[in-house]
């Protein structure tokens, strides 16, 4: 009988390598957008009219999008206002690590050369009883993973 579980998709971070970032700085709500996908051509096969071939051309990776509460004083918030308002594009290396009940990590993707592409703000209701939710998309190149 095999004593594992799967882990939690709730407990992890995110840090933003090269920034001097505050402790509240790894916490966000929500992470989605880690995927990789291999893209491919259809070539028809010459006399064959019954199939297409298919070959492998390149991994797309898609865009990582982030939330969690508005936090005002971060240096995230920072890299973001230089990146889409001064156009001020430098690309750091983050790290989204999946962590065990121990709060270690137990998997980390290591997304290279990204920087911030969209920022935005949850509506503002007075109808409403919620927090000010704000959502962060990067561009990246690629990731790689580790396993603990």
């Amino acid at each position: 009988m095999s004593n594992y579980y799967p882990p939690v998709g709730f407990h992890f971070r995110v840090e933003v390598l090269g920034l001097s970032p505050n402790g509240d700085d790894v916490r966000f709500t929500e992470v989605s957008g880690l995927s990789v996908e291999i893209g491919t051509e259809e070539v028809a096969e010459g006399g064959e009219n019954r199939f297409v071939q298919k070959f492998p051309t390149r991994a797309k990776f898609t865009e990582l999008t982030l939330k969690r509460g508005l936090l005002v004083n971060s240096g995230i918030a920072d890299w973001i206002n230089r990146t889409i308002s001064n156009f001020d594009i430098q690309p750091k290396n983050v790290d989204v690590q999946l962590l065990n009940e121990k709060h270690e990590p137990l998997i980390t993707w290591h997304l290279i050369n990204a920087y911030p592409t969209k920022w935005s703000v949850s509506d503002f209701n007075s109808t409403n009883n919620a927090v000010v939710v704000e959502s962060l998309q990067l561009y990246y190149q690629y990731f790689t993973i580790d396993k603990q």
